[in-house]
């Protein structure tokens, strides 16, 4: 999977219930709402199973984007750090 390569399956995964979850699941749910609104049918008792499933499915877009997010930050971090470990003479401690 080029979203996901396979050495992020080496990290942990994020909780389930995380900002970007949560804020997409809204963003769902709410486009869901807007889409009754402008064909003109009741705003919250219409479509009941779409706004389940549009919030569902930014729920889960969510929950892949942190993991993607936090991926890339392992990988920097894990290229920075084996760069100070290659370089040890640009990284001298401070002498006190």
């Amino acid at each position: 999977m080029v979203f996901l390569p396979d050495e992020s399956r080496s990290l942990p995964p994020p909780p389930l219930l995380n900002k970007g979850s949560a804020w997409l699941g809204l963003t769902g749910w709410v486009a869901a709402l807007l889409d009754n609104a402008f064909n003109q049918r009741p705003v919250i008792r219409a479509g009941v199973h779409r706004q389940v499933l549009c919030t569902t499915v930014g729920w889960f877009v969510g929950y892949y984007l942190i993991k993607r997010t936090e991926y890339i930050y392992a990988k920097v971090d894990r290229e920075l750090f084996e760069y100070i470990r290659q370089h040890p003479e640009d990284f001298k401690a401070a002498g006190i």
